[in-house]
């Protein structure tokens, strides 16, 4: 997912049984269903349901924190961008056809 995807993540989106996050607004403007791993789900059952959003944090905090988090681990050359390039590849390997994995990811061009 986009990071303003997440951010825009509100409780009602999410569907813990059927494992799956409904975007109401993308960057291409169409709304999209995607499935939630088995550890997303974990993580998401653990996150406090404070208010209506799951991540109440602005996009300039969590680029804040990754920007942080690159310098320590000595990566150069990665946004948080680059988590959804990474994602795909893996995703590829896993998923049986590249319809299913569009479906999934509906990447865009950069």
């Amino acid at each position: 997912m986009r990071r303003g995807e997440l951010l825009g993540l509100t409780w009602r989106d999410i569907d813990l049984q059927r494992r799956t996050a409904y975007l109401p607004t993308t960057k291409n403007g169409e709304a999209r269903t995607i499935p939630l791993s088995s550890r997303a789900v974990a993580i998401l059952e653990a996150v406090p349901k404070d208010g209506p959003r799951v991540f109440p944090v602005s996009a300039d905090a969590v680029k804040k924190a990754f920007t942080r988090a690159c310098e320590r681990a000595g990566l150069e050359g990665v946004v948080f961008h680059t988590l959804r390039h990474e994602a795909t590849s893996r995703l590829s390997e896993k998923l049986p056809n590249v319809v299913e994995l569009a479906a999934v990811t509906v990447m865009c061009p950069q």
